[in-house]
């Protein structure tokens, strides 16, 4: 890499290719600097952007720097990207969908206390509906139209025996 690349832009490119939100000391080490330089460059970034007409902006975050897409444009990223979920909370979307309705502990039994954070982002995003369960103190929680929507699916199959879909197969055997 040409020596005459300032921080500020060897930072830009950091954030650019990491796409999550990096601690100063995270910075630091990708940019083989120290932390004092590595503040004055993501300074020296955050006015770079702050001056320019762009639709992107560097934002301090609970959980560090990051390069995003300005907020007077979430409509157009709503339109254009589609909703990303990690491994993690697709594969609870996908228990919750073939097991709906489930209770939260049923869930957290079947995949682990990592439901505790999925849930929340599916509810969010609107995948997931959570009510309170009038026979238990858990939470009651089934997939929503959007859901159906947005994954083209018109009806699941019930490929996991419940005592309704039992006595329906007993029915048809």
């Amino acid at each position: 890499m040409p020596k005459n690349i300032s921080i500020a832009i060897k930072i830009e490119a950091i954030l650019y290719l990491k796409g999550k939100p990096l601690s100063l000391s995270e910075i630091a080490e990708y940019a083989g600097c120290d932390r004092s330089t590595a503040e004055e460059g993501i300074i020296e970034l955050m006015d770079n952007y702050a001056r320019r007409d762009s639709a992107l902006e560097v934002v301090e975050t609970s959980d560090g720097y990051s390069l995003q897409v300005r907020s007077d444009f979430h409509d157009l990223v709503q339109t254009l990207i589609p909703v990303e979920l990690g491994v993690g909370a697709l594969r609870t979307l996908a228990a919750i969908a073939l097991h709906s309705p489930i209770l939260q502990t049923d869930l957290i039994n079947l995949r682990g206390s990592g439901v505790y954070q999925h849930v929340p982002e599916l509810v969010e995003l609107g995948f997931v509906r959570k009510r309170r369960d009038s026979d238990s103190r858990s939470y009651s929680l089934q997939v929503t139209p959007k859901f159906h929507q947005y994954f083209q699916i018109d009806q699941l199959p019930q490929i996991f025996p419940t005592p309704e879909n039992e006595q329906q197969l007993e029915l048809e055997l």
